[in-house]
């Protein structure tokens, strides 16, 4: 029989309070502030100064569009808060993590946003509009289900490291890159925190966690946003090669599956045998 949600939540405490605590103690304390150019900032007109113009931007159009897509992204965070907060509601381990996960997560946005606009990188009203409009539509998660939210922010998270190594990668500008190589720094530690639980989940519900897994496969999808001029953000990042599905498939799906040992599990019942298929047909279809 399916374990409920919160019976999991209740079995993996143990399990988020040692990984809250490893997360913790491995990550490395940062400060926004330490990596913005604060001399290269000046008042806009409202002030007194000048208002953004194009020719201000020194900037490639790669980097602008990797840029501006995580900080919109980032700005999202509420939404994304609610999500865990509604499925991982139940003591104070799951607070903290939850806690934990969306302080960091504003201190992307808060370095990113600060660089862009004492760099003047990008017109701030058009980047203020789409904010208002992307938090507006807001996303819908496939499931609120424990484990399906425990996979979906591993899949997020490593989906979100490996677009900001590769944009970092790119970068022509090395406060940028810096920047970019911090936030991934972050995403990798997110990464491993969610994908340990799972790990944990699998030793609980095995079938449940193997189908959760599968299901966020087959939706699986980063965020996605439209800039002004220049389209929607997935088509914007494959063509300048920062993601695509190709990418998705090496770089996030298969590692992940990897570290769960999906293919090699023993004892799995109807469902997660049936589970572990659909994940085997879906990597035969984006290889082919």
């Amino acid at each position: 029989m399916p374990k409920s949600d919160q019976d999991l939540l209740s079995e993996l405490e143990a399990d988020a309070a040692h990984l809250l605590q490893k997360h913790i103690d491995a990550a490395r304390d940062w400060q926004p502030h330490d990596y913005v150019p604060w001399d290269s900032g000046r008042n806009f007109a409202f002030l007194g100064g000048e208002d953004w113009s194009p020719e201000q931007v020194t900037l490639g159009d790669a980097e602008v569009v990797g840029a501006t897509v995580s900080v919109l992204v980032a700005d999202n965070l509420p939404e994304y808060h609610r999500d865990l907060a509604f499925a991982l509601r139940s003591s104070d381990v799951w607070w903290k993590l939850i806690g934990r996960w969306t302080a960091e997560e504003n201190r992307h946005a808060i370095v990113l946003r600060n660089y862009l606009m004492t760099t003047r990188a990008v017109d701030p009203v058009d980047l203020e509009r789409v904010r208002i409009e992307h938090m507006t539509t807001g996303y819908s998660a496939p499931s609120l289900h424990v484990l399906h939210i425990l996979a979906k922010f591993a899949f997020d998270e490593r989906a979100a490291a490996v677009r900001h190594r590769r944009a970092s990668a790119s970068s022509q500008d090395a406060l940028l890159s810096s920047i970019l190589d911090r936030i991934a720094e972050d995403d990798e530690l997110q990464t491993t925190l969610f994908t340990d639980l799972v790990s944990a989940a699998i030793r609980i519900d095995a079938d449940g966690a193997v189908r959760a897994i599968a299901d966020t496969v087959a939706s699986f999808s980063v965020p996605t946003v439209d800039l002004p001029g220049r389209g929607g953000s997935a088509e914007l990042l494959a063509g300048i090669g920062l993601y695509d599905r190709t990418i998705e498939t090496e770089e996030v799906i298969k590692p992940l599956l990897e570290a769960w040992n999906v293919f090699t599990l023993d004892g799995l019942g109807e469902d997660g045998l049936a589970a572990r298929a659909e994940l085997e047909s879906a990597l035969a279809t984006a290889a082919s």
